[in-house]
């Protein structure tokens, strides 16, 4: 039994990856190959998946929908060539039989298209929150054009998943599957795979422990640069100047910084940024939720810690009591925790000031954007100090976000629909 897995990013990577695992619990004659449309694939290498055509790192990143300059390197570093060659190889296997799982955008579900085979698509990219609140009433910000349009999801992408051949959609929320059910389209809505790994609080309150005395209650904040270099390095530039914002504005109080550096990049650089504004390399003995064979890297600024790591990325989410974000995915995985975001825009090419905004209506009351670094102490004081807006983050995120486990569900329903193709 043959599948096919599209993907076209590292988060869209890490979601197929959490899927392709389920499906080898339940389906033991599975053969599974991969094809990255955008970067090398070094999930799949890592996890063993073979990779069939082509891959090559765009100076992008993937984002090219912003335009302008990211579009271009990429041209130059030969992207229409590349992208023909991938969509030879799909319609080649294609003719080989078998399905296609689609994980992503529009463009692995054109490829899934193309490719003349069955297939499912699990929507990573779009949701109807960029133009609808909680409630589903459109957004004041909401263009005529979108309204007239009804659905985030434009109407090829929307054809593309009527067709036939496509037998699964699967959204990132219920807002969005919602939508989609009413142009007939055989959307499921089983959560989104993003949360899987992670455990929910039960707690009925928000950041439980900073109840009570707040000044005096020690304060953890994860880091997130995002994973693509050499972004991830402009952004953390930024970061640490915010720390140390945050540092001025609770000198009072004891401050943990849980740095989550991607393991696909050298740490070095990241180091070599934190001494050049005055944290010294130290030895600690604090407890931290991290990976046992992770070797996390301490370094300490007046009263402040910080603790730079590259393998405890879900142990620091879970920890931390505020992110300070300029990361896609991760940002996400943060506030389905239900915890607060603070982000900024950075000089792209993914966390421009336009995307920042998006995400604002992604993720709602659970991301407050601010406009440099140095308002950053201000934000999260403010939200320390409103307790009904934590108790509202608390519920917005995980409604957003959803509950863990939906790997294992898409899994499943992909045994009785996709996977049901292929045996007969």
């Amino acid at each position: 039994m043959k599948l096919l897995v599209l993907s076209n990013g590292h988060g869209e990577d890490a979601i197929a990856i959490s899927i392709i695992e389920q499906l080898f619990t339940i389906e033991d004659k599975l053969e599974i190959q991969a094809l990255p449309i955008v970067g090398t694939g070094y999930v799949y290498s890592k996890r063993g998946i073979p990779i069939i055509g082509e891959v090559q790192q765009m100076p992008s990143g993937g984002f090219i929908y912003m335009g302008g300059n990211p579009l271009w390197e990429d041209l130059n570093d030969g992207l229409i060539s590349l992208t023909f060659k991938q969509i030879q190889t799909v319609r080649r296997w294609g003719q080989t039989g078998g399905v296609i799982l689609a994980v992503g955008d529009i463009v692995p579900l054109l490829f899934a298209w193309m490719s003349g085979c069955n297939y499912a698509f699990v929507g990573t990219a779009k949701s109807d929150y960029y133009l609808r609140d909680s409630q589903g009433a459109w957004l004041a910000r909401t263009s005529w054009a979108e309204r007239r349009l009804g659905s985030v999801y434009l109407p090829w992408e929307r054809w593309l998943m009527s067709c036939q051949r496509n037998v699964a959609a699967f959204p990132r929320d219920s807002l969005t599957t919602n939508i989609l059910k009413r142009s007939g389209i055989r959307a499921y809505d089983l959560g989104n795979p993003m949360m899987d790994g992670f455990s929910l609080s039960n707690d009925q309150e928000p950041i439980p422990h900073l109840q009570g005395n707040l000044s005096r209650s020690p304060l953890s904040i994860v880091l997130l640069p995002g994973s693509r270099m050499p972004e991830a390095l402009r952004n953390w530039q930024q970061i640490i100047t915010a720390v140390s914002d945050v540092i001025q504005k609770f000198s009072d109080r004891e401050l943990l910084f849980l740095g989550a550096i991607a393991p696909s990049v050298n740490s070095k650089a990241f180091q070599d940024q934190l001494s050049a504004q005055g944290w010294q390399l130290v030895a600690s003995d604090k407890v931290l939720m991290t990976s046992r064979n992770d070797e996390k890297v301490f370094w300490q600024k007046q009263d402040a810690t910080l603790c730079l790591t590259q393998n405890s990325y879900e142990a620091c989410l879970q920890q931390a009591d505020f992110a300070i974000a300029m990361a896609g995915t991760a940002t996400e995985q943060f506030v389905g925790l239900g915890k607060p975001a603070i982000v900024m825009a950075g000089e792209g090419p993914q966390c421009t000031f336009a995307f920042v905004e998006a995400q604002t209506r992604l993720l709602g009351s659970s991301v407050t954007l601010v406009a440099n670094p140095q308002e950053v102490g201000k934000a999260i004081a403010n939200l320390l100090s409103d307790q009904q807006k934590l108790q509202e983050i608390f519920r917005n995120g995980q409604l957003r976000m959803g509950s863990p486990g939906a790997a294992k569900r898409i899994a499943l329903k992909l045994q009785e629909t996709l996977l049901k193709q292929v045996k007969e």
